[in-house]
């Protein structure tokens, strides 16, 4: 079985693949803690596996993308500790298959090649991934299956800490979706604001970029927070795959392991 490890800023992601099966068999979400410790972070993967009735002997392989650096020792630590084998590192040295037309390869961040790389798998034509997470990621694919860069914004969330830190009389909000556009109480103004707002932006962006790349690029929405602005950005999006970065991991562990 194949661990697949996407360490957010925000949320841990991560599932098992069984052998020759294409489809997560198992996935889980966790907060972020950039302090936990690699003995921490198998108390909670043995957890987690015992819920399905798995354990540490029924995985043989691991990978894993980090947007945290120190987390990405961590998770290797605790597979040569627990699992008993060393775990595979999305980094500048690793296979993908996919060239890197940026001005610096070494500055794409691991979840957003990994995107990139699951997305060209499906569509073999122009793509972009918007990844809704602690930032929102627009990663731009030729049809050639070229990295060609993309857009970092900052996400809904920063956007309501930001408003709740600089605005004394603003509440905190929490993120979800809207009653109606024109909010009747403050909590709902706010709500419909950022809904709304990053519902706009998104559109946007998608078709400049589409103006760029072309009418039929194929548009496909990841990340933990697209379940609630998705259903705004409807027309936009062509596909939504809340799996996609742990396909990608696994479609790049198998690059690497036919090149061993």
């Amino acid at each position: 079985m194949l661990l697949v490890v996407d360490v957010g800023n925000t949320q841990t992601h991560f599932g098992v693949f069984r052998d020759a099966e294409e489809q997560v068999a198992e996935h889980w979400r966790f907060a972020t803690v950039r302090e936990s410790t690699g003995d921490e972070l198998g108390a909670a993967l043995s957890n987690l596996l015992a819920l399905r009735g798995l354990s540490f002997g029924d995985v043989e392989h691991s990978i894993v993308s980090s947007t945290v650096p120190q987390l990405s020792e961590q998770w290797t630590l605790m597979s040569e500790r627990y699992l008993g084998h060393r775990m595979l590192v999305v980094g500048p040295s690793i296979r993908t298959g996919m060239p890197i037309r940026m001005d610096n390869p070494r500055e794409v961040g691991a979840d957003r090649l990994v995107n990139a790389v699951a997305a060209f798998e499906r569509v073999h034509d122009t793509c972009v991934v918007v990844d809704f997470g602690t930032a929102i990621t627009y990663d731009a694919v030729s049809a050639d299956g070229e990295y060609l860069g993309g857009i970092i914004t900052p996400g809904a969330e920063i956007s309501i800490d930001a408003l709740y830190e600089r605005a004394a009389k603003l509440p905190k909000v929490e993120l979800a979706e809207p009653r109606s556009l024109i909010g009747k109480s403050t909590v709902e103004a706010i709500r419909s604001g950022i809904v709304y707002g990053f519902a706009g932006q998104v559109e946007g962006i998608v078709r400049r970029l589409r103006g760029e790349l072309g009418p039929d690029t194929t548009v496909i929405a990841t990340g933990g927070l697209a379940g609630v602005l998705v259903p705004f950005v409807r027309e936009t999006i062509d596909q939504v795959d809340d799996l996609l970065t742990l396909i990608g991991l696994r479609l790049i562990w198998e690059r690497n392991q036919s090149s061993a």
